[in-house]
């Protein structure tokens, strides 16, 4: 017959396991919704809806789009470096966590810039799908060093009025709200680009 100390003691370390898998289940959970609501999932691809995932970048997608640049190159064809695939990742999410942080914390600028370790992955991505065009450049002279590609060409591809309050009415895509019972969670493809004001014509 057992003593009804040892009972007492394993009443308690079961229901200290229960409370502990409560927890763990919890801090999973919400994992979870968090990992949804933030449409997570899209930071791994090489969608530019994913970057209006956050409402100050409107300016920049839209600027984006309607630009030479629109419809050759993607977000991640100029900002995130391409020499190789560990590389590539490894500053994705340094960088979308930087802006994570600063977008929940309220602390966006109203004019978004580049940051230090931003400018030579910028300006290789450049010379790396211009590399002709440079090339020709440098041979007549006109490629001085010490000068980015930005220098000159000032409106390539945002514009100059880039800031929020520049564009306040800009005219932005409208992504499918997020919701378990959503069949239209895409961001993937590109019908994002559709304006607010065209959606509200149909």
């Amino acid at each position: 017959m057992g003593s009804p100390r040892r009972g007492k003691k394993r009443a308690k370390g079961g229901g200290l396991h229960v409370a502990c898998f409560g927890a763990i289940g919890a801090v999973i959970g919400l994992g979870v919704a968090v990992a949804h609501v933030s449409r997570a999932p899209s930071y791994l691809s090489d969608s530019p809806e994913t970057c209006i995932n956050c409402h100050v970048m409107y300016p920049q997608y839209t600027t984006w789009a309607h630009s030479a640049h629109g419809n050759v190159a993607t977000c991640n064809d100029c900002h995130v470096p391409h020499d190789n695939l560990l590389h590539h990742y490894a500053f994705k999410a340094k960088d979308g966590m930087k802006h994570a942080t600063i977008f929940t914390l309220r602390a966006e600028p109203q004019v978004i810039k580049m940051s230090e370790a931003a400018i030579p992955v910028v300006q290789n991505n450049c010379i790396r799908c211009h590399t002709n065009t440079v090339e020709s450049a440098a041979m007549h002279g006109l490629a001085p060093d010490g000068l980015r590609c930005w220098d000159c060409h000032r409106d390539t591809p945002h514009g100059r009025a880039r800031s929020l309050s520049a564009t306040p009415q800009v005219l932005r895509p409208r992504l499918a709200p997020v919701g378990l019972d959503d069949p239209g969670h895409r961001v993937e493809g590109r019908t994002p680009r559709q304006t607010t004001e065209e959606s509200d014509h149909e």
